[in-house]
């Protein structure tokens, strides 16, 4: 096991440099660059001023240079300072706002976790029932909506009509001056939209996946044995299927943390929540290729880190692949 997992740690290596290298030549390859706003919205600027900006930002310098220079402060840890107008450095606006995003990522999937895979089981035993053909459809509609059209509605219902859940933010003006008790649940309040919205779209894959896994296991020959044998049906399937059935679901849920971490600048843009996905839209609308790289880099190794998790449990479910 700790071969199969030392392989797996040698392997990220190489993947995280070439999405550094090809996130770094992407968002140099759009348009605008830092200060071209200013420089656009004052006609009087000269074409000398313009290269003075270019070279404070270092971009008179070409790609490769940037890249390698870019690069050598990487291994350090070091993500540079922010071209924003605060001009402060990239870790530290990362490190106010990763946890944040790292809460809401880990809820929606035990979310996706806890409702998906018993929708799933429960679809797979009582087959082409009107409760199965119900599950569905609910869980396929919200697979089908926009995200950002389901937020929205869910911030109406619930918040203007119902007036039960906060929309925006993720605590409330008058929190400092909270109990621990009433702060937990100042925050829990305020997550309850925004977890719900990022993972509604991921069950339809993970309990699809689930029921036609299931149903392909109970066709199994050792499954009509162990029914043959007098097993009660919940046994047959807790004890048997479900194991040899969480494979392929197991991969489907490492799969689904780029979707996640990516969903993370539309929600947190729509409830204004201050995690990465919203300071990663506001980098990208400013060019500020630092912050823009160092949130690349962070959401890279944080992919990677749940497909680790999710192989190393593939190997753990399934002997014959750290074996092998």
């Amino acid at each position: 096991m700790l071969r199969y997992l030392l392989k797996r740690l040698f392997f990220m290596i190489p993947m995280v440099f070439g999405i550094t290298l090809i996130s770094f030549a992407v968002i140099h390859l759009v348009p605008g660059e830092p200060g071209a706003l200013e420089a656009e919205m004052n006609p009087k600027i000269t074409k000398e001023a313009r290269e003075r900006i270019r070279s404070f930002y270092g971009l008179d310098k070409p790609l490769y240079v940037q890249y390698w220079t870019w690069l050598k402060r990487i291994v350090r840890l070091d993500f540079g300072i922010s071209f924003a107008t605060d001009r402060r450095p990239v870790i530290d606006k990362i490190k106010e706002r990763l946890p944040i995003t790292i809460l809401i990522n880990l809820l929606s999937m035990g979310l996706i976790f806890i409702f998906g895979i018993p929708i799933g089981i429960y679809c797979a035993r009582y087959k082409d029932t009107f409760l199965d053909r119900f599950l569905t459809s609910f869980v396929f509609a919200g697979y089908a909506a926009p995200t950002f059209w389901v937020a929205l509605l869910a911030m109406i219902f619930f918040g203007v009509y119902l007036e039960v859940l906060p929309v925006s933010g993720i605590k409330s003006y008058d929190f400092g001056e909270m109990n621990i008790l009433e702060k937990v649940f100042d925050v829990t309040r305020h997550l309850v939209l925004p977890v719900c919205i990022s993972a509604v779209g991921s069950l339809a894959g993970i309990s699809r996946y689930m029921k036609s896994s299931l149903l392909e296991v109970l066709r199994q020959e050792y499954i009509t044995t162990a029914y043959a044998k007098g097993l009660p049906e919940s046994m047959v399937i807790r004890k048997h299927a479900l194991r040899n059935a969480l494979l392929p679901v197991i991969t489907i849920l490492g799969l689904s943390i780029p979707g996640l971490i990516g969903g993370s600048v539309i929600f947190e843009s729509i409830f204004s929540i201050p995690g990465m996905g919203q300071l990663f839209y506001f980098s990208v609308m400013a060019r500020d290729y630092p912050t823009i790289m160092g949130i690349l880099v962070i959401g890279a190794f944080l992919t990677l880190v749940g497909n680790l998790v999710a192989d190393v449990s593939y190997a753990v479910a399934d002997p014959r692949i750290r074996i092998g």
